[in-house]
């Protein structure tokens, strides 16, 4: 595949922008909390069907994994057609799997459950292509910033599905959430503006086999890997983590996730600002170092020292609590949230006619990370037997992604130096 270069598009911002993107942001929010479901009833499943920690993080991947292989083959086909059409489809086929769940009661039939609520998981393929055909290159990073504070949209699993139980009882979560599914489908179906035709059917086609090939892509992916893989990932993992950690009841450990996911979520919005006026390269890699900072701190477990003294011994104990940990996490979410802005501003330069295909299959990759993150995790924690095995494995992705970063930025300006080199006649020989 032919590298594209950073690109300029330019149409101005259309008219009705506004309103696509609220409504678009709208419809994220909800397939997301539907997307997200079991990091709620994740907890009650555990404990009702006695489940092993590599067992509930299969559990909490399912929904994940196939929300992120469906990414790349319909991020192809909304550079083609409408995108807007296929969303309300797709929000439409997760309905009768809402329905279904007060009729599921084993460990299988929650697996296949999960593998259909993950159709939900499109929506943010179908809402980047959707967004980006309304708005300039120069409003890129706000507009999808934006966008993505639809991942605000867990928020409302966190505080529904409680409610829901308490009043209405554990039956009435399903038909809950399909009621409001439908209700905000319809509200898309009949408010959001149709992009214009132009903005999809004159796209030439890029193949899979293409993308696979292009480096640069892969990049991006890795990138996108750490900062939304690892955010789904942790709002999945946090509550049975504080549980464990901090021996806290379900309530209190929802709350502290509630407060992670939100932070993040919103920051998300001022981080494409950032990204469209400092770029997108400049942001990522002040996310990359805020965040491993944080990370060799968490990945340390507790520990106790004994100093063997000449008169006494000397017991000391290593530890953060949970007011060091949440705001280590904090800070972790905020840096996420300005790097999952500023990965589709930098794909938007590259790649602005293929915000479908290219867009969507970035984003798979990315969700693959809260499919394989969280099985990582249990499988960490019932190997080691340390709690905080799960924030080794983030530090050793990050400390992946920023060495291929540091190469990539190398390799990219040995290009510019030897372009102006070559623009300046300095490696013509003139003696010959």
């Amino acid at each position: 595949m032919t590298h594209l270069g950073p690109t300029s598009l330019a149409q101005a911002t259309l008219p009705g922008a506004k309103r696509a993107l609220f409504m678009a942001t709208l419809a994220f929010a909800a397939c997301f909390s539907v997307w997200t479901l079991y990091a709620v009833m994740g907890l009650q499943l555990q404990q009702q069907l006695a489940l092993s920690a590599t067992e509930y993080g299969i559990l909490l991947a399912s929904p994940i994994l196939s929300g992120a292989l469906l990414r790349i083959p319909f991020g192809i086909l909304a550079d083609q057609v409408s995108a807007r059409r296929l969303w309300i489809y797709q929000m439409l086929a997760v309905i009768p799997a809402l329905l279904l769940l007060p009729w599921v009661n084993n460990y299988s039939g929650y697996l296949w459950l999960g593998l259909w609520f993950g159709i939900s998981g499109v929506s943010f393929t179908f809402g980047v292509r959707y967004v980006s055909s309304w708005f300039a290159s120069s409003s890129q990073g706000r507009a999808l910033g934006l966008f993505g504070v639809g991942n605000a949209g867990v928020a409302i699993t966190f505080m529904l599905v409680p409610l829901a139980i308490h009043y209405l009882g554990w039956q009435w979560v399903g038909p809950l959430y399909a009621a409001g599914l439908l209700l905000i489908t319809l509200l898309f179906a009949i408010l959001a503006p149709p992009e214009l035709p132009q903005t999809y059917s004159k796209v030439a086609p890029i193949s899979l086999r293409a993308m696979a090939g292009d480096a640069r892509i892969w990049r991006f992916s890795l990138y996108y890997y750490f900062v939304f893989g690892s955010f789904l990932a942790l709002l999945l993992w946090l509550p049975q983590y504080y549980m464990q950690a901090y021996a806290m009841n379900a309530q209190q450990a929802m709350a502290f996730t509630l407060f992670f996911v939100a932070t993040s979520s919103m920051m998300r919005a001022l981080g494409g600002w950032f990204a469209d006026r400092y770029g997108g390269r400049a942001v990522n890699w002040s996310v990359f170092w805020v965040s491993i900072v944080c990370l060799f701190f968490l990945s340390y477990p507790p520990t106790t020292l004994i100093v063997h003294g000449l008169e006494k011994d000397v017991q000391l104990e290593i530890g953060i609590n949970v007011w060091w940990f949440t705001l280590l996490i904090f800070i972790i979410g905020v840096a996420q949230g300005f790097g999952r802005a500023s990965v589709y501003k930098v794909i938007h330069d590259y790649y602005p006619h293929h915000m479908g295909s290219v867009g969507g299959f970035i984003a798979a990759i990315g969700a693959l990370g809260g499919c394989t993150l969280p099985v990582m995790f249990g499988m960490a924690q019932d190997v080691l037997g340390i709690v905080t095995g799960c924030f080794m494995i983030l530090y050793g992705v990050l400390a992946l992604c920023m060495i291929t970063m540091f190469f990539a930025n190398q390799a990219a300006q040995y290009q510019q130096k030897l372009s102006a080199a070559r623009a300046e006649n300095f490696l013509l020989d003139e003696d010959k």
